[in-house]
């Protein structure tokens, strides 16, 4: 190799690793603002009396998301993006039932999407460097939540009692997003 290729070589790799270390940082900054943003919308909407909330079930939440654990900051991308997807899916559900402002669901949707778009580079570089240690292992755990969640709702028949027991759940999922966004650090 000529000096020219090992000088490229090395200016590449020095660029893709400061420009992951800065991917980390706007991205910290950018989940913690959306976050915020999609608390806000969810506040928004109109819940039902609090007796709904005695018709909750065990949705088996991760150990994970119950407990502090210490996630690597790859671990913790991992595992935003997958729940971020799930959120995701859940919001796309038959809520007609609800009352719910069609177009606060758009504006939570859109700022989801725009949250995936902004993991999504950083989660599938983690991924082809296979660079992480226990996020991979939570995945599995967050499916059966979620699923547990779509089968609640699936099974109330999507009425507002079941939505008004998922948006608090979903209060919990952006808590736990936001102690995760903690991780993305450089």
């Amino acid at each position: 190799m000529t000096y020219r290729c090992l000088q490229q070589m090395f200016l590449r790799l020095c660029f893709s690793t400061t420009a992951l270390s800065m991917n980390y940082s706007l991205l910290r900054f950018e989940q913690r603002r959306s976050d915020m943003v999609c608390q806000k919308l969810l506040r928004q909407l109109p819940s039902t009396p609090q007796h709904c909330l005695e018709v909750r079930m065990d949705f088996q939440v991760p150990e994970e998301m119950k407990q502090a654990q210490q996630f690597q900051k790859e671990d913790a991308v991992l595992v935003i993006y997958e729940m971020l997807q799930q959120i995701f899916g859940i919001l796309t559900r038959d809520f007609s039932s609800t009352g719910w402002s069609e177009t606060i669901i758009e504006y939570l949707l859109v700022e989801l999407q725009g949250q995936m778009d902004h993991v999504g580079p950083i989660q599938k570089e983690i991924m082809r460097k296979k660079n992480f240690t226990t996020g991979d292992m939570t995945i599995p755990h967050l499916k059966k939540y979620y699923i547990n969640l779509g089968q609640y709702l699936k099974s109330m028949e999507y009425n507002s009692s079941a939505w008004t027991v998922v948006r608090a759940e979903m209060f919990k999922n952006f808590s736990f997003l936001k102690s995760l966004t903690g991780y993305l650090r450089d």
